[in-house]
């Protein structure tokens, strides 16, 4: 190999290797160190750690909240879900009105069989949760099979990636995402989505695994 490609091969692994630095996991394979339950309850029963995954197993497990706030942020994990199985990430999730734990969506499903998924648009997987619906086309895995999913938020800006390919974006300072909001299930829901909040894996009461989670802030 001549000199110049050995040292553009070293300075990309270089940047690589920088790039990979600057993310934190937020699951080390073994146990749920850093999640908890709401109100910062012991994870449910439902929620085990197997074969270096974090694994809802049908069982009620309720939800699991980081420790920490995010702001601006990329978000990178695996998943899959049980054939007919709904699951889903949120984001700047907080305690709306004292009551509920809520956030923004990155919607998980079995698009083809179930019945929440079937309605289309803004319920299908890598959707903005009943807000706004993804591309279509969107590269999606089968039920059963791991899927890869991104989430970046920078500036009140959102992403949502599917397999590598943006499926979902939205600018939450826009008039159209205050036009959305009115018309979605969150509209009376006073504080929703404030641009800071805990990260949130969701429990539908189907089977869900998910793995190599982690996150860099922006």
């Amino acid at each position: 190999m001549k000199r110049s490609a050995f040292l553009s091969v070293l300075l990309t692994l270089s940047a690589l290797q920088a790039q990979a630095a600057d993310f934190v996991s937020l699951f080390d394979g073994k146990t749920l160190a850093g999640w908890s339950g709401p109100d910062g309850k012991v994870p449910g029963a439902g929620w085990s750690i197997e074969s270096g995954t974090i694994h809802l197993n049908g069982t009620p497990g309720g939800m699991l909240l980081s420790e920490k706030e995010y702001s601006s942020f990329e978000l990178e994990w695996e998943w899959k879900v049980e054939p007919g199985g709904n699951n889903g990430v949120k984001y700047w999730v907080t305690k709306v009105g004292g009551k509920e734990w809520l956030g923004i969506e990155y919607q998980m499903i079995d698009d083809m069989k179930h019945a929440d998924g079937l309605k289309g648009g803004s319920h299908t997987t890598a959707s903005i949760y009943d807000i706004k619906e993804p591309v279509a086309g969107k590269l999606l895995k089968p039920a059963g099979e791991w899927n890869s999913s991104r989430v970046v938020v920078k500036n009140g800006r959102i992403e949502h990636w599917l397999n590598g390919a943006l499926a979902s974006e939205a600018g939450t300072t826009t008039d159209d995402w205050k036009k959305r909001i009115a018309a979605s299930k969150f509209k009376s829901k006073v504080g929703f989505a404030p641009g800071k909040g805990h990260i949130m894996l969701t429990d539908h009461g189907d089977e869900a695994w998910f793995r190599n989670i982690r996150i860099k802030e922006l």
